[in-house]
């Protein structure tokens, strides 16, 4: 035994089961761990599954009382997300034991993207029982470790975690006291279906993709300035008929509007694209079909809009790729920074930085490569089917279900042969239109009831995302959702709120029930984001991990001490959600900021001109006051100059100048923190930030 093996041994074969899927528990690893917070680490799993679990016991004078169950992104699959990369950019350990809990992390049921083989694709599994199964039996171990099991306990996620989540809380059978979901996303159904998830949302990142298909060639640029502050707010000027149409159509399936410059730089969605095309291409294999070979579809009734981007060849392959590559000078240049971030998060997860995840096919030619399938026709890896991620000049990252994500390309050689065809990929990029819910979010696509286009019905989701909400629950719920997030746009947010009235009623959900609304917020903080070489993505999204922890802070004193937590107010038309300009009509917790170049978003100034700037910031009701406030003058993303707070403001009015030598176009931003406490050096600094347009001539 090692030095750092704990010396006790820990009791499983006492625990009884309650999901009689699961066999006994075991521990296959019990030690002291110094990173990333010290701790013991209980390591194990259930017999005869798939199923691994993590715990994370603080020393018991550090401990509060709390279980904090966090769920991966994505289709989870992982029990140590939250110890490594995720856990320092998400909120880890050390976060948990500062609210007083100790962590429990599970696979959600299976190894990697892949399924459970006894359990096949039975939903419910991987949507919450190995979840539950896993956080009950931590209270087993706790127990022994601390003399008592925990008195409250929490489940909370974002996006694939967020799907999760509230699953877990509906039907945890009381393991759960209460639920933090942020950027969530799902359909409802009633309690107890045991059901995939059906739903339009992954459908609607094909109307995202064609958007940047089609104005890949500059016009996009145009579209992203016109959305900015001070932008003419006309994102349709110099469009074509379908181009325009095409845009249009994103906004009303609730793209959101000024994160246009995320359209060209797809993260989470193109991997989900690669994720279910293959299950797409299985069970709504008519409309693949349909698509080219039948009227009322682009690809038979306007071949000029989808053949020009056409791929369909066999290559061999000129060379592997593996992470490990990526850190060398040899591709150290800026057009592998889209790639470099994804790459970096699955090495640093699993430990694999040989692992093979790009390959270089010479020849290809001038079509649209994002999404296209890469398929090995021949040699040890004859049959893996990918998709690529991201194409960099010949270059084609990838990424596929089952074996695909767990092996990319191991086996595979240079000389390999691979074929290449888009035809599924394109087909996708229209699929929005004939695949849509009765969701009224819809109704754009619909003429008395009636769908404009043939219908296929709605595709089910991968097994790996659980089931349908049902909105039934015992305990609390708190939902985050962003305003400026493009994998799960802002109308997912509303879907749990109906849900819960539906189920419910609206006295029981005012009860259990909140649902806030973070502005200028993305889908994973900005430092994990490519930027704009002409402004750094810091001036426009934020870092909104304050606001999720200051969620669950709020979570646990609305369970333990029936603190209710503030909602956010908000407007949803047109796929659009608007929130209050005023800090007290808008609610939350964060601050509600405005900036102004001599006096309006726009102003025009000559080169060495001193430029008058305006910050106006409030604080909403009960959110705190101000701590800090920084400038960044030039779009650099440095926010180089701070400006003195005095203890105890809700309310801000400041001025500032700044000159330009240069001619161009620049962005002023101001972003002001504030703090529950009033104080600065508390980890918890809930931010936002605005910015004003200054056009230099």
């Amino acid at each position: 035994m090692s030095e750092k093996t704990m010396a006790s041994t820990l009791d499983t074969a006492s625990y009884a089961v309650r999901d009689s899927y699961f066999g006994q528990p075991y521990i296959d690893r019990d030690e002291h761990r110094d990173a990333p917070y010290p701790h013991r680490n209980v390591h194990g799993g259930f017999a005869n599954t798939d199923t691994r679990f993590t715990f994370y016991f603080p020393d018991k004078a550090e401990w509060g009382g709390r279980l904090y169950h966090p769920l991966e992104g994505a289709h989870a699959g992982h029990e140590e997300a939250f110890a490594g990369a995720m856990g320092a950019l998400l909120g880890g350990l050390e976060m948990m034991v500062k609210l007083g809990g100790y962590m429990v992390e599970s696979n959600s049921g299976h190894i990697g993207d892949d399924v459970d083989p006894r359990a096949g694709e039975d939903p419910s599994l991987y949507g919450y029982r190995a979840s539950v199964e896993s956080a009950r039996f931590s209270k087993h171990i706790a127990k022994q470790i601390y003399g008592r099991e925990p008195d409250y306990s929490y489940v909370w996620g974002g996006s694939g975690g967020g799907r999760r989540s509230p699953g877990c809380l509906e039907n945890g059978g009381g393991v759960y006291d209460g639920a933090l979901p942020f950027m969530g996303g799902g359909s409802v159904a009633p309690q107890g279906s045991n059901i995939r998830v059906r739903s339009e949302q992954p459908l609607s990142f094909g109307s995202m993709f064609n958007v940047q298909r089609l104005l890949r060639d500059g016009k996009l640029d145009g579209v992203i300035d016109a959305m900015q502050p001070g932008g003419s707010g006309n994102p349709f000027e110099g469009l074509s008929n379908h181009e325009r149409e095409e845009l249009s159509n994103l906004y009303r399936l609730g793209y959101p509007r000024g994160d246009e410059f995320m359209i060209a730089k797809p993260m989470g969605q193109i991997w989900l694209w690669s994720s279910i095309a293959d299950m797409l291409l299985e069970e709504d294999a008519d409309y693949f079909k349909a698509f080219w070979t039948k009227p009322g579809y682009v690809g038979h009734d306007q071949p000029e809009a989808v053949v020009p981007d056409l791929i369909d060849i066999t290559l061999p392959i000129t060379r592997i790729i593996t992470a490990q590559d990526l850190m060398t000078p040899d591709f150290a240049g800026p057009e592998y920074n889209d790639a470099k971030p994804m790459a970096m998060m699955i090495a640093s997860s699993t430990g694999q930085w040989d692992l093979p995840i790009a390959v270089e096919v010479k020849g290809v030619g001038a079509g649209y490569r994002r999404g296209a399938g890469l398929k090995l026709t021949t040699g040890a890896a004859a049959g893996r089917q990918f998709y690529c991620t991201q194409p960099v000049g010949d270059l084609f990252f990838c990424d596929g279900r089952a074996e695909a994500n767990l092996l990319r390309f191991r086996g595979a050689k240079a000389g390999d042969m691979v074929h290449v065809d888009n035809h599924a990929f394109l087909a996708y990029c229209y699929s929005y239109r004939h695949h849509i819910s009765d969701d009224p979010l819809n109704d754009f696509l619909r003429l008395d009831g009636q769908p404009l286009y043939p219908q296929h019905g709605l595709p089910a989701q991968s097994p790996l995302m659980g089931i349908p909400y049902s909105g039934q629950y015992e305990g609390k719920l708190l939902w985050i959702h962003h305003t400026h997030d493009a994998s799960l746009w802002p109308p997912q947010g509303v879907i749990y709120k109906r849900a819960v009235e539906q189920a419910q009623g609206a006295e029981k959900a005012r009860e259990r029930f909140r649902l806030q609304w973070t502005q200028n917020a993305e889908h994973v903080p900005p430092m994990l984001l490519p930027s704009n070489p002409k402004r750094a993505t810091t001036t426009w999204l934020i870092d909104y991990m304050p606001s999720i922890e200051q969620g669950l802070v709020d979570l646990a004193a609305w369970v333990e001490k029936g603190i209710v937590p503030a909602e956010t107010a908000f407007d949803f038309v047109d796929g659009k959600v608007s929130l209050p300009a005023d800090a007290k009509a808008r609610g939350g917790t964060q601050p509600v900021v405005t900036v102004l170049a001599k006096g309006a978003l726009r102003a025009d100034a000559r080169p060495g001109e001193s430029v008058a700037l305006t910050l106006s910031a409030e604080a909403p009701p009960g959110a705190g006051t101000f701590t800090h406030v920084h400038w960044d003058f030039d779009g650099s993303g440095q926010f180089a100059t701070s400006v003195p707070v005095e203890p105890g403001q809700t309310a801000l009015s400041l001025s500032a100048a700044h000159a330009y030598d240069q001619p161009g176009t620049y962005f002023a931003t101001a972003r002001v923190r504030l703090n529950r406490h009033g104080d600065p050096a508390a980890r918890r600094q809930v931010e936002n930030l605005a910015s004003a347009r200054i056009v230099v001539v």
